[in-house]
C-alpha cells in the first residue's frame, strides 16, 4: 500500500512569516533600545579592533584572491581592505567574534547577537558607497542601529525557549537566520523574496558544535559567526535574483528542519518580536571570557586581593569550590589538558585560576606563553564545580537572568575564606549604569591599539555623541576606521 503525497505548494511556515513581517513592519520606539544599540555598536567595533592584534585572526582576513579591490566595496574597520559585501561580512564578523569579548545572550540557547554586525555593516557600507556613486543618498548610521536591534531580537527571541545546542547544532544558525532577515530588508527584498531568503537560511547546512567542546575545541568557534553572517548576505543576494524559497522548510514531514534537525519538535516562543533583547543584552566589559564565567572571574579578582591582604598567594590554596549554574557546568567545566586559546577561554577552571594567580584576565592570558606557567595547571586541578539549583533557576528566570557564581577557597593551613558570591556581571542590565563608563573606556583602549592619537580624536568626536552618530553617513563613518 502506498499513500499519495500532495504536491500542493504550502503556505509559508508561521515562523518565517513572523520574522519577515517583524523586519518589514515593526517600528522601534523604545529609547533604551536605541541607546543600548549605540553602545553595542561602539563595543563591537572595539572588540574587532583588539582582534587585529592577533595574527591567528588577521591571517583569515582580506579578499579571497589577494589584491582584489571591489569598486564601491565595503571597508573592514582597522584595515585598508575594500571588499565585496559577502567577504566583508566574513571579515567584520570574524574580528568581532575572535576574542569572545562582544555581547552575549543567555537563554535556552546562547549566542552573541552583535555577530550580526558583520553582515549589517558590510551591506550598509556597500549600499551607501554604491548610492553615492549613482548620485543617490547614502544610508545613515541610525539604519545600522535599527538593523542591529532587529537582528538581536530575532536571534534572542528564537533562543529564549529553543536549545539548538541540545541537538548538537551551533548557535550561529541564529546569526545566519537573523542576518539574512535584516540584510534582506536593507537590500530591498520584497516580502515574498524575504520569505524565500529566510527559508534558504533554514534549509542551508547548519554548523555542528564540535569545535566548541572537548576534545575538539578549536579556533573555528572564533570565525564561525563570521561565516554565518557572510552566508546570510550571500543568501539574501541570491533571493534578490528571484530564486525560489521553500515555504514549509521547518514543518515539512521527514524532510523539514524540525524532523531532520530538531528531533521533531517545533519551535517554542516566550514573547513576540519587539526590542526586548537589545534592551536586556549582556555586555562583556571586564573580561574576554565565555559569559558563564564572567562572575566567577570577577569573584576570583576580589579573592586575589583578599589573599594579598592575608599575606597569601595561589600557592597557599588547597582547593577552590565554584558553586554555579547548570549551563556553566555543561559548557565550561573542563578538566585535563588545554590545547589552544579557544580551549582555554571555554574552561572555567582556567578563567578562575589566572585571576587568582595574576590578578587579571586578558585576551593575552589565553596564549601559550602565559598558559605554559605551571602554576595555572596546578591550581586548575584544585578547582571543582557544583551545581546550585537556585542559581540555575535564577539563570532561566526572565525577571532575573542571573549568571551567578560563588567561590570558596580553602587554604593549605585549613583556613576557609568566606564564600564570595557574584550574581550579576558588570555588563548585566542591572549594572548598566556602572558598566557604561567602563564600556567607553574599553572602546577607547581598543581604538588606541590600532590608530594614531589624531585618528583616535577624530573617531571619538564623531562616535561618542549619540545624536551626531545617528546622522552620520555610513560610508563616512566607515572611512573613519580605515587604517
Amino acid at each position: 500500500m502506498s499513500s499519495v503525497i500532495s504536491n500542493e505548494r504550502p503556505q509559508p511556515d508561521q515562523v518565517l512569516v513572523d520574522i519577515v513581517d517583524y523586519v518589514l513592519n515593526y517600528k522601534i520606539e523604545e529609547k533604551v533600545a536605541w541607546n543600548t544599540a549605540f553602545y553595542c555598536f561602539l563595543d563591537t567595533i572595539g572588540c574587532g579592533l583588539e582582534a587585529l592584534t592577533y595574527p591567528a585572526c588577521t591571517k583569515l582576513l582580506g579578499p579571497v584572491v589577494a589584491g582584489t579591490i571591489v569598486p564601491n566595496g565595503a571597508r573592514v574597520p582597522g584595515t585598508d581592505f575594500q571588499l565585496d559585501p559577502v567577504q566583508a561580512a566574513f571579515n567584520i564578523g570574524t574580528i568581532v567574534r575572535w576574542l569572545d569579548f562582544n555581547d552575549t545572550w543567555l537563554a535556552a540557547e546562547w549566542g552573541h547577537p552583535s555577530d550580526n554586525l558583520g553582515g549589517i555593516l558590510a551591506v550598509a557600507d556597500w549600499l551607501s558607497r554604491t548610492n553615492i556613486a549613482n548620485g543617490q543618498k547614502p544610508l545613515k548610521a541610525r539604519t545600522v542601529l535599527e538593523a542591529m536591534i532587529m537582528a538581536h531580537e530575532i536571534q534572542g527571541v528564537l533562543a529564549l525557549e529553543n536549545s539548538f545546542n541540545k541537538v548538537g547544532l551551533d548557535h550561529v544558525i541564529l546569526v545566519k537566520v537573523a542576518s539574512t532577515a535584516v540584510v534582506g530588508r536593507l537590500i530591498g527584498l520584497t516580502r515574498e523574496e524575504l520569505l524565500n531568503a529566510v527559508s534558504l537560511a533554514f534549509v542551508d547546512g547548519q554548523a555542528l558544535r564540535t569545535y566548541r567542546h572537548a576534545p575538539n575545541t578549536g579556533s573555528r568557534k572564533s570565525w564561525a559567526a563570521g561565516d554565518a553572517t557572510s552566508r546570510a548576505v550571500r543568501l539574501a543576494l541570491i533571493a534578490k535574483t528571484g530564486e525560489m524559497g521553500y515555504p514549509s522548510v521547518l514543518t515539512a514531514p521527514i524532510w523539514g528542519f524540525y524532523d531532520v534537525s530538531f528531533k521533531g519538535n517545533p519551535f517554542k516562543f516566550q514573547r513576540r518580536y519587539g526590542s526586548y533583547v537589545m534592551e536586556n543584552i549582556l555586555f562583556k566589559i571586564s573580561f574576554p571570557a565565555e559569559f558563564h564565567a564572567q562572575t566567577a572571574a570577577e569573584a576570583a579578582m576580589q579573592l586575589n586581593q583578599q589573599l594579598k591582604e592575608f599575606g597569601k598567594s595561589s600557592s597557599d590554596i588547597a582547593r577552590v569550590t565554584i558553586r554555579t549554574h547548570e549551563a556553566a557546568i555543561r559548557i565550561i567545566d573542563k578538566k585535563g589538558p588545554l590545547h589552544n586559546p579557544a580551549d582555554r577561554d571555554h574552561c572555567i577552571q582556567y578563567m578562575v585560576a589566572v585571576p587568582l594567580i595574576f590578578g587579571r584576565l586578558t585576551a593575552d592570558d589565553y596564549e601559550n606563553h602565559i598558559a605554559s606557567d605551571p602554576r595555572i595547571d596546578i591550581l586548575r586541578d584544585k578547582i571543582s564545580c557544583v551545581e546550585d539549583a537556585q542559581f540555575t533557576a535564577d539563570y532561566h528566570d526572565p525577571q532575573k537572568r542571573a549568571i551567578s557564581n560563588a567561590l570558596t577557597i580553602e587554604l593549605v593551613d585549613g583556613t576557609i575564606l568566606p564564600e564570595l558570591v557574584v550574581e550579576y556581571p558588570i555588563g548585566h542590565p542591572r549594572r548598566r549604569a556602572e558598566g557604561i563608563p567602563k564600556l567607553i573606556e574599553k572602546y577607547k583602549t581598543n581604538l588606541a591599539r590600532v590608530f594614531s592619537e589624531k585618528q583616535q580624536k577624530e573617531i571619538l568626536t564623531t562616535t561618542l555623541d549619540y545624536d551626531t552618530f545617528l546622522e552620520q553617513d555610513v560610508s563616512q563613518l566607515m572611512d573613519l576606521f580605515v587604517r
